[in-house]
């Protein structure tokens, strides 16, 4: 029996699309065409700013006509999208800002061209804020990107547009980027698997606008193996890196079906930037985990928080002077939303000297939190001190510094990792009685993404005989089954 005898096109995963592909009992042009009418019909939670509908098909034409090559990866031919910070040459990219509105690049980044060279089929631009700064998706002139569980609710940010992409079934998985947390967090308000790569290894060509060393792009999925697929797309090196390069476990799907031995995790769930309160059902996710870790015969040891207070001071400068880096084009500076103009005008208030001691004192607390954890495999936290939160919660135009501040106690644990340049993956382990997402956080050591991706699917396959826990079966409200 096929496995499209019981299942829509969109209730497969990634893998199982480029499956059907491979075998020839589906095209890539099949695949565009069922996604494109999905995203016709059922975005109504602001997923897409932007779909090229000719483009992608197109292209998915081009590939069927083609027929896959010999040396094509388990994606070829399956449908995705790209986020709208990136660079498409030929499709507006407005980085999520009024003030960019009609600019269209003449080039694609690296994240764009390894999408297209590895054969896979992306439809539009999902929605980001305004330079993919904030942790919610509010951009200006569009719909918020709301979780499709509940779309009263926020899908975070700034992928929020991927995440609810995927979490809505208009794509199967998708690219997005991860400064603070900005992977992770809409994959836990949507219920996805969320993966931020380690430092490094998605290279960030042609401009290298990002001198911190805070954001990278990684995958949102459904599955561990899809989000391990896509990395491998994701994590390619190009000549003018300025990172030296990350040892490779070949490939990452490879990797993420390894057994990843017998692991000391360590874990906390204090909030690390921000006094926060945290969620009872936070933290049931978070006890939860830790007693499926422990069932797993790892080793689960309760430590301090790593990361000492006086590194948010450090960490806030870097990201107002990377928001200051992003202006306006000239005369639509006053189409900026205020949060940006708040934040850009305390970056460049930040000297040049200042920044560079600034980066120093970044890596040196990052050195300190390496140093406190260098005897554990792997931290489990919380990914969020809440549950998602109602459109417009957090976002305050009249008053920008007390939207930062919100937003630092919504995401008080994801930002650390961006700091040490750790890999780090949220997993949907949990929803609360009224079938809210709740995801849990898992970091590993820096280079170490295939050892992660291992313990992730470890993770994954056991949550699955677990009624409580298992997220396969799941789908949300109109996400239509036939």
């Amino acid at each position: 029996m096929s496995v499209l005898d019981e299942n829509a096109l969109h209730d497969l995963t990634g893998l199982q699309q480029g499956l059907l592909v491979a075998s020839g009992d589906l095209s890539p042009l099949e695949l565009a065409e069922h996604y494109l009418d999905r995203a016709s019909r059922l975005d109504d939670v602001g997923a897409f700013v932007t779909v090229a509908a000719e483009r992608a098909l197109a292209a998915a034409r081009e590939l069927t006509t083609a027929g896959r090559p010999a040396d094509a990866g388990p994606l070829w031919g399956v449908p995705t999208a790209v986020k709208d910070l990136n660079a498409t040459a030929g499709v507006p990219t407005a980085f999520g800002s009024a003030a960019y509105t009609g600019f269209v690049p003449d080039v694609s980044d690296s994240v764009t061209r390894s999408l297209e060279d590895a054969g896979l089929v992306w439809l539009g631009k999902t929605a980001t804020p305004e330079f993919g700064s904030p942790c919610y998706t509010e951009p200006e002139g569009a719909p918020a990107a709301v979780t499709p569980w509940d779309r009263s609710r926020m899908a975070g940010g700034s992928s929020g547009g991927a995440g609810a992409a995927v979490a809505a079934g208009l794509v199967p998985l998708a690219q997005g980027s991860d400064g603070g947390g900005s992977i992770r967090i809409p994959a836990s308000c949507c219920g996805l698997v969320g993966f931020k790569p380690s430092r490094g290894l998605v290279s960030g060509a042609p401009l290298y606008g990002e001198p911190t060393g805070l954001a990278t792009s990684g995958p949102l999925a459904r599955t561990v193996g899809d989000a391990a697929a896509l990395l491998d797309v994701l994590a390619v090196r190009r000549a003018g890196d300025p990172y030296p390069p990350l040892e490779r476990p070949g490939s990452f799907l490879t990797a993420a079906g390894r057994a990843p031995g017998r692991l000391r995790v360590a874990r906390f769930s204090a909030p690390v930037i921000a006094d926060a309160p945290v969620h009872p059902e936070v933290l049931r996710a978070w006890e939860s985990a830790s007693a499926l870790l422990a069932s797993l015969g790892h080793e689960v040891v309760d430590v301090e928080v790593p990361l000492p207070r006086e590194a948010v001071a450090t960490f806030e400068t870097c990201w107002a002077v990377l928001t200051a880096l992003s202006p306006a084009p000239a005369g639509r500076e006053h189409l900026l939303r205020p949060l940006t103009t708040w934040l850009s005008a305390r970056g460049r208030a930040v000297s040049g000297p200042d920044f560079g001691l600034a980066l120093g004192a970044m890596r040196r607390h990052a050195a300190t939190a390496l140093e406190a954890l260098a005897g554990f495999d792997a931290v489990l936290t919380p990914t969020l001190a809440d549950v998602p939160l109602p459109v417009g919660a957090i976002r305050d135009d009249a008053d920008p510094a007390s939207d930062f501040e919100a937003q630092k106690r919504f995401t008080p644990y994801t930002s650390l990792w961006n700091v040490t340049g750790s890999p780090a993956v949220s997993l949907p382990l949990h929803e609360t009685p009224d079938g809210l997402p709740v995801g849990v956080m898992l970091a590993g050591r820096p280079g170490e993404d295939g050892a992660l991706l291992a313990l992730a699917a470890q993770v994954e396959a056991v949550a699955q005989d677990d009624p409580a826990t298992a997220w396969h079966g799941r789908r949300p409200p109109g996400w239509e089954r036939t």
